[in-house]
């Protein structure tokens, strides 16, 4: 059905539409995959943003390196599919393999499990020029076809924007909450209040906001500086009622970190915040 929930405008076909209606039993929660009897995860969180190149895949594994701190068992599933960086924050290039029924996650060396389109290609650099529903598929055999043992946590590393893979995730996955993530710039702000309305909307539960390079610190004098200008961040909150769970400046060491494989070397005190709410679902 068309968004405007007009019956006459409905064609029958559900997967790339947001409207409730007596064409769907339950909501968009009919859309849901199960994962794998073998398979173990306890809870899952979704990393969003409304676009793409605002940290989210950088939030993911931070918050998936301090989970694993705190004695969790955590596991990340790179949904990103057509832009995927996890692997290489933790310095994975090995080839996904399984057991010819199910696939087997890379671990990183503190034991995060991790899935990511990058181990399915012969080489990392060949770009995934796939089409919207191979996309979605993919994404969600991810889930189904992965062999995830004894997870507490599971981080899904959303698809960027509002279309239809981040509709397939929303639908498709279990969520038992979301983090969105943004940066100061006021254009990125109004794009984050899609990604808001779009959780609202699929009745997803919306933990906070992380704003991501919120500005740079002089390795001199301490002082702050806000190299995109003004934060829009406590005005999208305030208006949407959402904690904003950190602000997390640029740095050196991090970017460095994360370009040699190394994220799990590194500590984010900015993000503690964010992970006490998850720990506390």
């Amino acid at each position: 059905m068309s968004t405007n929930q007009n019956p006459e405008n409905c064609n029958h076909n559900c997967d790339n539409c947001a409207a409730n209606c007596g064409e769907r039993e339950s909501g968009p929660q009919s859309f849901r995959v199960e994962a794998n009897p073998r398979s173990s995860i306890k809870k899952m969180i979704g990393i969003v943003s409304g676009k793409g190149g605002v940290g989210k895949s950088f939030v993911t594994s931070i918050l998936a390196t301090h989970m694993t701190k705190k004695g969790y068992h955590c596991a990340i599933l790179d949904g990103d599919i057509t832009g995927p960086s996890i692997g290489k924050a933790f310095g994975i290039h090995e080839k996904a393999n399984g057991d010819g029924e199910l696939i087997f996650p890379a671990q990183t060396k503190t034991g995060i499990q991790v899935i990511s389109a990058n181990m399915l290609l012969e080489d990392e650099t060949q770009p995934i020029i796939w089409r919207g529903p191979l996309v979605a598929g993919i994404l969600k055999q991810f889930y189904q076809e992965v062999l995830w043992k004894d997870v507490d946590y599971m981080f899904v590393d959303m698809p960027p924007g509002t279309g239809d893979v981040p509709l397939t995730a929303f639908q498709s996955l279990p969520l038992d909450g979301i983090v969105i993530v943004t940066t100061p710039q006021e254009l990125v702000g109004m794009i984050v209040e899609k990604a808001i309305n779009m959780a609202k909307m699929m009745n997803i539960p919306i933990l906070g906001v992380v704003e991501n390079m919120s500005y740079v610190e002089c390795g001199k004098c301490g002082e702050k500086i806000y190299v995109f200008g003004k934060s829009h961040l406590d005005e999208t909150a305030e208006k949407y009622g959402l904690p904003i769970l950190g602000r997390i400046p640029l740095r050196e060491e991090t970017a460095l970190a994360s370009d040699e494989g190394n994220i799990e070397d590194i500590l984010v005190p900015e993000i503690f915040a964010a992970v006490d709410v998850i720990e506390s679902i």
